[in-house]
């Protein structure tokens, strides 16, 4: 049979509350996202690794509160005055801005809507994949504020999340398979959020190059044999 070519096509990607699955694993930074009234000073920083869910937290976060979102790449672009007046605003990837080719002005722009939006009594929400004192952050006042926020942590994914990260995968790319593949792929892939998207994404290339519908055959050529 001859190899298929491969498109890369779009996934329709749903980020609302009903879409996501809760578990030990996202649980209590969950819950703390829900009680934004007592977070200390008016702000939270929400860490977890790539994949693991922050994206879609801070999505239902912002849809939830009429939230202004926005990448940390785009601060300096930003209207800070017009964003700290939405009076809850959602800063996500900020452990990147040591790393912009125009870092120092991010990082001013950050400082400034840090300030301006709890002088307005809001609330800010910060995601990163690291904790605020792994930042290098090199503006010191950004740096003491941010390391003076609470942190809360989405934690690696149990076989619970595992299993609903590899069906909304599979769902994002409108890709039926059959369930008992599922706790088959989740006993043998590594233990990570990124691992369950690069899965999918190897699944889904595989069944298009070689033709054929994703089952477990098709899978098993994606691990090493088994003892």
């Amino acid at each position: 049979m001859s190899e298929q070519l491969i498109l890369d096509l779009p996934t329709r990607q749903v980020l609302g509350r009903d879409a996501f699955f809760v578990s030990p694993s996202n649980a209590v930074a969950l819950a703390t996202l829900d009680a934004v009234d007592t977070w200390p000073s008016g702000k939270l920083v929400l860490v977890g690794p790539s994949g693991s869910g922050k994206t879609h937290m801070a999505h239902v976060f912002a849809a939830e509160h009429d939230a202004a979102i926005l990448p940390a790449a785009d601060l300096t672009s930003a209207n800070i005055p017009e964003l700290a007046a939405r009076r809850f605003v959602v800063v996500e990837d900020v452990d990147g801005l040591p790393e912009l080719a125009n870092s120092h002005e991010a990082e001013n722009a950050l400082f400034h809507l840090h300030n301006l939006t709890l002088a307005e009594g809001g609330r800010l929400l910060i995601t990163a994949e690291t904790p605020p004192n792994h930042w290098s952050l090199t503006l010191p006042d950004l740096a003491s504020r941010m390391q003076g926020t609470t942190v809360t942590r989405i934690d690696p994914p149990d076989d619970m999340l595992l299993t609903a990260m590899l069906v909304k995968q599979f769902e994002d790319r409108q890709i039926k398979v059959p369930v008992a593949l599922i706790p088959w792929l989740v006993k043998r892939m590594e233990r990570s959020a990124a691992s369950a998207r690069d899965l999918v994404e190897a699944l889904d290339r595989e069944a298009l190059r070689a033709g054929k519908p994703i089952s477990r055959s098709l899978a098993q050529g994606l691990f090493p044999p088994e003892d």
